[in-house]
């Protein structure tokens, strides 16, 4: 069974998550993702709530249908979503983080040291 989260809608956690398997290179430009049926058996949802998930995608261009063989990746999908979840970042990540480290009195200095040591790994 999948966990989520209590405080927002499922069929929003899922859209992200399918966005984030793009991100993660599992769906390609016009790779097919899973049907509304396997997508509900797989997370163990109501299809209505895979149907809700598929339509908000279908708003936000990440996906489009191809009459009688499912849902697919749009072309510039992965560019839409790294805009869309960047702004995010800069917008409501970044502050907090400033936030915390001001609070903490962390320097910018450990933070790119820090960074520099994950992109070796």
């Amino acid at each position: 069974m999948t966990d989520f989260k209590q405080d927002r809608a499922i069929y929003l956690q899922m859209a992200e998550r399918i966005c984030d398997e793009i991100l993660a290179g599992k769906y390609n430009a016009d790779d097919r993702i899973p049907s509304v049926r396997e997508l509900a058996v797989l997370l163990e949802v109501n299809t209505n709530t895979v149907v809700k998930t598929y339509d908000l995608l279908l708003q936000w261009e990440i996906i489009y249908t191809r009459r009688g063989l499912g849902y697919f990746v749009t072309e510039n999908a992965l560019q839409k979503i790294r805009q869309t979840k960047g702004e995010k970042f800069m917008n409501e990540n970044l502050p907090e983080l400033f936030r915390q480290m001001e609070l903490l009195e962390i320097p910018i200095e450990t933070i790119v040291k820090k960074w520099k040591e994950f992109k070796e790994k």
